[in-house]
C-alpha cells in the first residue's frame, strides 16, 4: 500500500471506527463498501483495507452476496487499544471509563505483588525514575508531561511481574490513563496522595515488599474509582 493509500486508509479508519462503536451503525446493519468506498473518495482496494483492520477487531463481519456486516458489542475486541480510543471518544466514554479502571482495579494489585517479587534491578531503577518524574510534573497543569510518566510506571509494573498476559495489559491501562486525561476526567494537577502512593509503591518493589506493594495500588485504583464518581459519574 502507498503512503497515500495509508492516509487515506487511515482517515477512512478514523470515521468509520468511532462511528460503530458509537452506535451510529447499530448491530446488524450492513455497509455496502462500494458505497463507502464512493462516500470516502477512496478507492475499493483502500475501502478492503480498512474493512479488513474492522475485522481484526470484530468490529464487523464480511460475508458473500450480504456486505459488511456489524457485529454485537459482546464480539468487538474490547481490549484493542484502538477500539478503547474509539470508545472513549464518544458516547460511552463514561462506561468505558468504569469497565478499564474496574479492570485495573481487578489485575494490577496483583501484578504488582509480582513485580516486588521478580522485578530486575533495571526494572526497579526504571520505576523509580517515573515515580520521581511524575512528582516533577504533579503541579503546574503538566498533565501531558506527568501523563507520560504515569503510562511508564504502570507499563514497568505490569512488565516487572514476570507474567506476560499481565504485561500485554500495558496497552490497555495506557489508553485508560490517557482517556483520563484528554477527555478531561481530572483535576488540573494530579491528586498529592496519589503521586505519594506512586513514590511508596516504587519503593516497595525495590524492596521486594509484595504484600505492602499490593495494598498501595489498591489504594492507587481505589482513588481512581473515586476519581470517576466525582468528575464522571
Amino acid at each position: 500500500m502507498s503512503t497515500r493509500d495509508r492516509g487515506l486508509h487511515g482517515r477512512v479508519l478514523e470515521s468509520l471506527g468511532p462511528a460503530i462503536t458509537a452506535g451510529d451503525y447499530p448491530p446488524g446493519s450492513v455497509l455496502r463498501t462500494d458505497e463507502l468506498a464512493q462516500r470516502f473518495e477512496v478507492s475499493r482496494s483502500v475501502m478492503r483495507e480498512a474493512v479488513r483492520v474492522l475485522e481484526s477487531m470484530y468490529l464487523v463481519e464480511s460475508r458473500r452476496r450480504v456486505g459488511v456486516t456489524v457485529r454485537p458489542k459482546s464480539e468487538w475486541n474490547v481490549y484493542d487499544p484502538q477500539v478503547i480510543r474509539w470508545r472513549l471518544a464518544g458516547a460511552d466514554r463514561p462506561h468505558q471509563l468504569r469497565s478499564l479502571t474496574v479492570l485495573r482495579s481487578a489485575i494490577e494489585p496483583v501484578a504488582a505483588g509480582l513485580a516486588a517479587a521478580n522485578a530486575t534491578a533495571e526494572q526497579c531503577a526504571e520505576l523509580t525514575a517515573c515515580a520521581l518524574g511524575m512528582v516533577a510534573t504533579s503541579r503546574g497543569q503538566q498533565l501531558e508531561r506527568y501523563l507520560v510518566h504515569d503510562v511508564a510506571f504502570h507499563r514497568v509494573i505490569l512488565r516487572a511481574s514476570g507474567n506476560e498476559m499481565f504485561a500485554r495489559l500495558g496497552d490497555v491501562v495506557a489508553e485508560v490513563l490517557s482517556g483520563r486525561t484528554h477527555h478531561d476526567v481530572m483535576f488540573e494537577d494530579p491528586d498529592p496522595a496519589a503521586v505519594t502512593l506512586h513514590v511508596q509503591l516504587a519503593e516497595a518493589v525495590r524492596e521486594g515488599d509484595a504484600p505492602r506493594a499490593e495494598r498501595l495500588t489498591r489504594e492507587i485504583t481505589a482513588g481512581a474509582l473515586q476519581e470517576l464518581d466525582v468528575l464522571a459519574p
